[in-house]
């Protein structure tokens, strides 16, 4: 699903799938050492306050869920001219009030945000942008998850492996054992044995993520 500048709510695919493909690159890309990083981690990762993206320069992304099938999607790229752009532009324009409004208006206050979407009823959805903005970020920032070959590119593993996992994350019904075999048959290809700290990492990210056929009987009972 490709992406226009500026993004387009109509871009991005539905929330549930956005989360799937992100959290599998999240749960391979977990060690026990980033988990020790803190506000000082980068990469891809996955953690109670929900998934994050940063690349240590030039773009930063979080998804959060916000129950009911609420999503909220935010962050920077520095190819965004929303903050930029005069007359101001309100990110936060005609947005639900379930939003995590303190921490964003934190960061818009610190010139920190790009651009703000909003999962509800099946739906993404921004704020009005003017007609000559030119790019709001989405598209570097968000392309890697929305388009789907790129999502299998991330994981670093052989295609039909890739596809495979990504399949079942997508479908929720992600298992443990999938997971460790792929890992363990990476790091045979890399020459190297995966720690067993590294694999609880992978697993803990794992159980976060809510990918596995448990966790979905598990909302599905809640």
């Amino acid at each position: 699903m490709a992406i226009e500048r500026p993004g387009r709510p109509e871009d991005l695919p539905a929330a549930e799938l956005l989360w799937a493909r992100w959290a599998l690159a999240a749960v391979m890309e977990a060690t026990a050492e980033a988990e020790t990083l803190g506000v000082h981690r980068t990469g891809i990762w996955i953690d109670a306050a929900g998934l994050h993206l940063d690349d240590c320069g030039c773009t930063w992304w979080t998804l959060a869920p916000r129950g009911q099938g609420r999503y909220v999607l935010y962050g920077e790229d520095e190819s965004s001219g929303v903050k930029w752009h005069a007359p101001a532009i309100d990110m936060l324009a005609q947005a639900p009030d379930w939003l995590p409004f303190e921490r964003l208006r934190d960061l818009m206050e610190g010139m920190e945000l790009g651009c703000v979407y909003w999962y509800e009823n099946g739906s993404w959805a921004r704020a009005p942008y003017p007609d000559r903005l030119r790019d709001d970020g989405l598209d570097c920032g968000m392309s890697r998850f929305a388009v789907r070959e790129q999502a299998l590119d991330l994981l670093g593993l052989p295609r039909r492996t890739a596809e495979e996992l990504l399949a079942a994350a997508e479908a929720g019904r992600l298992t443990a054992a999938a997971v460790e075999a792929a890992v363990e048959a990476a790091s045979l290809d890399a020459g190297e044995e995966q720690p067993a700290e590294d694999r609880r990492a992978v697993l803990r990210a794992l159980e976060r993520s809510g990918l596995t056929a448990r966790a979905q009987a598990g909302a599905r009972r809640s």
